[in-house]
């Protein structure tokens, strides 16, 4: 076969021939710079026949869970405040000198228990005095009552007018109104000097105190310190008005409760109770309506001002599909969890939630339960990629998406 990249050779061409050296090198030159084009022409139409195989990505490391079937209550969550059952600011019903304190500031006192003493000299005089005017008046008031028998027999002689009988009689009934008022009087003395104890209405936590010791008290004015019952406790709260006909609903069926986990307490030990009021009208400032629940508290772990997290628990919704609050992404299409198929590949899979509680969701559309989810590592996640679960993320993993846990 004929080489088409032969040079040409003329007679006396070559290194042996006639023709000059210079002659045969230029046309060397220009047969390789036909050559090279043409491999690489070659080469380039054997690599158009094949596709360059796609580049291979290592799985992506997740954490994940299992979807579950479970009864789930129906709750409604608030932030609340703890209140006294009863509170009180304790005030002197007389004045007078404040004699003598009988608790320390912060003691429970019990009702009935003498808290502070004023001065009872001055009522105790005012007593006697009082008690005096009556034993007068009531001796006056014998007098006249026998006067007035007397004249009412002589009148019946005839030796008296009817005028003069009927003097006595006025002035005996004067006498036994004067007794009445005298009466009063030094029961009112007696009441005042019982007042000089100011006693505890109620069994209650005391406060500080409100004056010292030598202060003269007012009446009525002079707070001499407060008194809490913090066994039971209520909690008061608001919810949005939309949840109104649900509560009456459920409390209508009285299975209405109420848990609360006091802010701040790292156990997670919660509080029951039972929803004992709910406002007769709505707030139309700010759309809800306040609420109030009773809890024993005999262990006192609520305290009067306290924020806590309320759970006001309407029902309890049987099999219900519940995910881990982690798993659910938020996209542009809506809400949807990684799904992790047998064959080890993700899923992405739509879902509606209905609610959260706690750490996990109510799924009502998308999941049926026993489905396999990815709760942490969502942003190295391809949908249709391979992904290996781990017992743990290293640092820095972490998906960090809306609803991403950590690890």
């Amino acid at each position: 076969m004929k080489n088409r990249f032969a040079l040409p050779m003329g007679k006396g061409d070559g290194p042996g021939g006639d023709g000059s050296w210079r002659s045969w090198r230029r046309r060397l030159i220009r047969g390789a710079l036909l050559i090279v084009p043409a491999v690489a022409v070659s080469l380039v139409l054997a690599g158009c026949g094949r596709e360059a195989p796609p580049p291979a990505f290592p799985p992506a490391a997740v954490l994940a869970a299992k979807v579950v079937t479970k009864d789930m209550p129906l709750t409604i969550a608030a932030i609340g405040a703890v209140e006294a059952s009863k509170s009180i600011n304790v005030y002197s019903r007389v004045t007078g000198q404040l004699l003598q304190t009988h608790f320390r500031e912060g003691d429970d006192v019990a009702a009935g228990q003498i808290m502070f003493t004023i001065d009872p000299a001055p009522f105790r005089e005012k007593l006697h005095q009082a008690e005096a005017r009556l034993a007068k008046s009531i001796a006056q008031s014998q007098f006249n009552e026998e006067e007035a028998k007397r004249y009412a027999f002589l009148f019946s002689k005839g030796a008296v007018s009817k005028s003069e009988a009927d003097k006595y009689l006025t002035d005996a009934a004067a006498y036994n109104a004067t007794v009445k008022a005298d009466r009063a009087e030094v029961e009112e003395a007696r009441l005042n000097l019982s007042y000089c104890s100011v006693k505890a209405p109620f069994t209650g936590r005391s406060g500080a105190y409100g004056v010292n010791l030598g202060a003269i008290v007012r009446a009525n004015d002079t707070s001499l310190t407060t008194l809490n019952q913090i066994s039971p406790v209520y909690v008061r709260f608001s919810v949005p008005e939309k949840h109104l006909p649900e509560i009456r609903k459920y409390l209508a069926a009285g299975t209405v409760s109420v848990r609360v986990i006091p802010g701040g307490d790292r156990s997670g030990d919660v509080r029951d109770g039972k929803l004992v009021f709910f406002d007769n009208a709505i707030d139309q400032t700010t759309g809800m309506i306040r609420l109030k629940a009773e809890f024993a508290n005999k262990e006192r772990s609520l305290w009067p001002g306290q924020f806590v997290n309320v759970s006001l628990n309407l029902t309890v919704r049987p099999g219900a599909v519940v995910a881990p609050l982690r798993a659910v992404q938020t996209g542009d299409q809506g809400q949807f969890v990684f799904t992790i198929k047998p064959d080890m590949t993700a899923q992405v899979t739509p879902v509606v939630v209905e609610r959260s509680v706690g750490e996990e969701a109510v799924i009502v559309k998308g999941l049926r339960g026993g489905e396999t989810v990815v709760t942490d590592g969502h942003l190295k996640v391809q949908p249709g990629g391979k992904v290996e679960i781990q017992d743990r993320l290293d640092a820095g993993t972490g998906s960090g998406g809306a609803g991403g846990g950590g690890k």
